[in-house]
């Protein structure tokens, strides 16, 4: 029998070469997303051969009818033609309110939630008004693996930022590694995902006690960020009002703010909406520093009326009336929102398998024993390569990731992101990955 030709890769390798050396990429382990994006929808054009994208993060399914037909509606009622109220719409802070106690189980007024034009928004705003708070504390602490573009906001606003990789911190090994950082004196504020992008590890409720009992104790403020909320599919967060919640280390400090995001969990990227919930003593803590730059104000008085209105001036008027609208149906029971985004759960079941069965390990690959859950992302490595090197490999077989050292992981391997994965992609996942594991034998 004929063995197959195995030195031809499906893309050509001069076509990938090229570009990345048109883009002036040295090191492509470095390479950012939306560079990686760009490379392979210019490779893509050139050969005609679909590439199997999974560098974006961004959703693929359709956005919630629900929402949609909201802010139809208010549009056709005139709000297009109105500011809305920098501190959000009522109704859109009364149910956000509503939707945190429902789904987190914590209490924070509606005063304290606030409209943001993302949770990228939300993060920005709330990394200036911390830095701002303690002359003294001018670092923003992240527990990586990380969201990169949380790091480039810092870059920008001139703000310095530490991080240590969790892989090896988790359980009980956490308290001492965080503390030696907090310790310290100079961390304003503390950010991490959950479940976490890129890894998709859920951080459990003893890991998030320790979180929040050393941010009360060294009073740093908490930044939690859920922009994929209670999409940890290993357990049904989908009821309100009724266990098991939303882990949170909100339950275990005094000043944080919870950033939910409408674009995953709602599949509403495209209207940028979301909502920094700001807990209440934080929300009207004075501090010395707020109070020497501004002459006046709290926390969130602050983050509203001096920050986000100098960035935004408020967030799109009839899309808060389609985030009010879906939390309102959650709130109520009648729209499990949960169901429409599994699907990402079982696209991933599908793709580990491939990846797997071609020779590829999973890099964070449980939560303290147990194994991680099927959700919109998961990390690959493959033996002897780095994730550099693993990512510019693939591009040869029309396959796009990004590398984890983007993410502030220490780890080798790729994020692998299910959202743009299509029914006929599976099959050609696995020829082309075929074909990867018999050129990788003679080398």
């Amino acid at each position: 029998m004929t063995q197959p030709q195995t030195s031809k890769t499906p893309v050509d390798r001069k076509v990938v070469d090229n570009l990345i050396e048109k883009f002036g990429i040295t090191n492509f382990g470095k390479a950012t997303i939306r560079e990686i994006k760009a490379i392979a929808a210019q490779a893509e054009q050139d050969t005609g051969i679909e590439f199997i994208k999974m560098e974006m993060g961004v959703p693929g399914l359709s956005a919630s009818s629900m929402g949609v037909k909201a802010e139809i509606e208010a549009l056709q009622s005139g709000v297009a033609s109105v500011y809305a109220d920098i501190d959000g719409i009522p109704a859109l802070k009364e149910e956000t309110s509503r939707f945190v106690k429902a789904f987190v189980d914590v209490d924070i007024p509606a005063e304290g939630c606030v409209p943001v034009t993302g949770s990228m928004q939300g993060t920005y705003a709330a990394f200036l008004t911390a830095s701002q708070c303690d002359p003294n504390k001018d670092t923003i602490l992240f527990i990586d693996p990380g969201f990169p573009v949380q790091k480039q906001q810092l870059v920008v606003m001139g703000q310095k930022y530490e991080s240590f990789d969790i892989y090896e911190f988790r359980g009980e090994k956490l308290q001492e590694k965080l503390e030696s950082y907090l310790k310290k004196g100079n961390i304003s504020a503390l950010i991490y995902s959950n479940p976490n992008n890129p890894s998709w590890i859920s951080l459990k409720d003893e890991e998030l006690k320790i979180i929040g009992e050393l941010c009360q104790l060294y009073d740093v403020i908490l930044l939690e960020d859920l922009a994929y909320f209670a999409m940890d599919f290993r357990r049904d967060l989908s009821k309100p009002f009724e266990a098991p919640f939303q882990l949170t280390a909100a339950k275990y400090c005094d000043n944080y703010v919870l950033l939910i995001s409408a674009s995953k969990a709602f599949s509403y990227a495209g209207q940028r909406i979301g909502v920094a919930c700001i807990s209440d003593k934080l929300y009207h803590r004075k501090y010395k520093g707020i109070t020497q730059r501004y002459g006046m104000g709290t926390y969130g008085s602050t983050f509203v009326h001096r920050v986000l209105y100098a960035l935004s001036a408020g967030v799109s008027h009839s899309a808060q009336y389609a985030l009010a609208a879906m939390f309102k149906a959650a709130n109520d029971g009648k729209y499990n929102f949960l169901s429409e985004v599994r699907e990402y759960g079982n696209r991933a079941q599908k793709l580990k398998e491939i990846f797997l069965r071609h020779g590829f390990k999973l890099v964070y690959d449980n939560d303290m024993g147990e194994p991680i859950a099927d959700g919109f992302y998961f990390t690959i490595t493959y033996p002897g390569m780095s994730g550099g090197d693993l990512s510019r490999e693939l591009m040869y077989y029309g396959v796009s990731a990004i590398s984890l050292e983007t993410t502030g992981s220490s780890q080798q391997g790729l994020r692998i992101c299910t959202s743009f994965i299509y029914p006929h992609q599976y099959e050609q996942l696995d020829e082309r990955l075929k074909v990867f594991g018999l050129n990788q034998e003679k080398k």
